[in-house]
């Protein structure tokens, strides 16, 4: 039976009363260790409620992440970039200059205990992002994450259509806490996604919003982030 991820994605709003969501942008690279130590603190600080719901946006150096499904097998460059034990679902991922991450951490108490839910809404997120730059993501129910179709490109294996990759989801929860989230591919260098095979997924490629030819920066589909979470999750400080 698949899952119909447009209704698990609605009505995913704070309770009424509920403080806005804190939003920050990091500036230059942030090393991935200080994004998870940050990540777990903010976490507990957020179930203790001494500390607001938040949106943190980095950039990360070059490197890959190994979610708790991660083939060893899928690394096929493992020299390549570091390689960090992320803690978050999913495999493998890449992590560079010119693509988004977005950390999220929300207290699902607050909003709807249901983690197939909280996946959806932030394809959601993403699929409304994008839409803004007239881009037309799509869910698969065989595979997290969003996508775009490729018509003009030859495809990676036989008798499948073409579609890329252009934003990835990986979360965890701790006592219904989120953190880790989404990422967003801007103006990654792409070929540094060779070194893994991404999220596990053969058949298909890995795109970006400047691959598609659109010339967006990052200010630009922050703006568009923040705008489109207040609709999905509720407002944002």
């Amino acid at each position: 039976m698949q899952i119909d991820r447009e209704t698990l994605a609605a009505a995913f709003l704070p309770a009424p009363g509920s403080p806005p969501v804190e939003w920050r942008v990091a500036a230059g690279l942030t090393p991935y260790e200080q994004a998870l130590e940050t990540m777990e603190r903010l976490a507990a600080d957020i179930r203790a409620a001494s500390a607001p719901e938040t949106v943190w946006l980095v950039e990360h150096p070059p490197l890959y992440t190994a979610g708790t499904s991660a083939d060893p097998a899928d690394l096929t460059e493992p020299d390549r970039f570091p390689v960090y034990a992320a803690g978050r679902g999913g495999q493998y991922t890449y992590h560079g200059p010119g693509q988004r991450v977005a950390y999220v951490m929300l207290d699902l108490t607050r909003r709807r205990q249901d983690v197939r839910a909280f996946v959806a809404a932030l394809e959601a997120w993403i699929i409304a992002t994008l839409g803004d730059f007239n881009i037309t993501g799509e869910r698969r129910e065989d595979r997290v994450g969003v996508w775009v179709r490729r018509p003009e490109k030859p495809p990676l294996a036989p008798g499948i259509g073409r579609e890329d990759k252009i934003a990835a989801i990986g979360i965890r929860l701790r006592k219904w806490v989120s953190f880790h989230g989404i990422s967003i591919n801007v103006e990654p260098d792409l070929t540094h996604f060779e070194g893994i095979v991404p999220c596990g997924i053969t058949g298909h490629g890995v795109t970006s919003l400047v691959d598609l030819g659109l010339p967006v920066t990052m200010a630009d589909l922050d703006a568009a982030l923040k705008r489109n979470f207040a609709a999905v999750f509720g407002p944002v400080a």
